[in-house]
């Protein structure tokens, strides 16, 4: 199937341009989704606008967007305003400063988009950008109009393409100190600190995308095919929650391990 473009523009370097076009990197396509009802008459339910004080509907075309400067105050903006603004980020992502890619924390990646040459032409373009910066090992940081707000992105080259990520905006990110630092050091046990190393390496595994399916969907989806054929639906089991009685932590890491040894499908370490 043949990806579906929410973007099209062009990739600039200096005076090497090319002609692009981006993609999602990620979808929701899969998840269950349901339409609000009248359960009285099973018809689907419509979301309007309405005027807060005629309590009157409000049609699309008299709808425009208003910026709060009071109390009951606005300062209205037309579709037209909105666009006076636009920047060049809009149709070019212009790439002016590379970076190691470590020094981004992860916390400021934001969405994934996967980024490819939209003309033959502009391939080679494309090909020496790309393989350019894998060889220097530096991600990009540009700007670009996304979501009606322009953003700033990271670039990094991936297989044949680029996959560029949207960053958070600098106020999005709560500073962890002001969290963090009223976290108590505390001086640990040896044992205690060799047991739970132990069980990290008994759980260790490598990567597999089954580890983050959704069992969720999968529980909704039978639900669903259940109920469509009037068959009863299973029980809901109950919560389980952590026992609140003080255990010793030793006990509780030394019967873990144990556990884990035991377990015929355990979690074994892989060398």
């Amino acid at each position: 199937m043949a990806p579906v473009t929410f973007w099209k523009g062009y990739l600039k370097l200096s005076l090497v341009t090319c002609p692009v076009a981006m993609t999602p990197a990620v979808s929701e396509s899969e998840k269950v989704r349901f339409h609000t009802l009248n359960k009285k008459t099973g018809h689907r339910v419509q979301s309007r606008y309405i005027d807060s004080q005629t309590q009157e509907p409000v049609e699309r075309d008299d709808q425009i967007k208003g910026y709060a400067v009071g109390a009951d105050e606005y300062v209205t903006l037309e579709d037209s305003d909105l666009e006076a603004v636009a920047l060049e980020s809009t149709n070019t992502i212009d790439l002016q400063t590379f970076v190691q890619k470590d020094s981004i924390d992860w916390i400021w990646y934001d969405r994934p988009h996967y980024l490819l040459p939209d003309d033959p032409v502009g391939e080679e373009a494309f090909s020496v950008i790309r393989d350019a910066m894998a060889e220097s090992g530096l991600v990009a940081i540009s700007r670009l109009v996304l979501y009606r707000r322009e953003r700033a992105v990271m670039l990094e080259p991936r297989d044949r393409g680029l996959v560029l990520w949207t960053l958070r905006y600098g106020d999005e990110v709560r500073d962890a100190a002001a969290y963090f630092d009223e976290i108590k050091d505390v001086k640990l046990d040896a044992k205690l600190f060799s047991l739970v190393t132990t069980l990290i390496g008994e759980r260790t595994k490598e990567w597999d995308p089954a580890m983050v399916h959704d069992p969720v969907q999968e529980k909704l989806r039978e639900m669903i095919a259940a109920k469509a054929a009037n068959r009863p639906l299973p029980k809901a089991k109950p919560a389980q929650e952590p026992s609140g009685n003080v255990v010793s932590i030793m006990d509780a890491l030394r019967k873990s391990i144990a556990e884990e040894k035991r377990a015929p499908n355990g979690h074994a370490k892989k060398r």
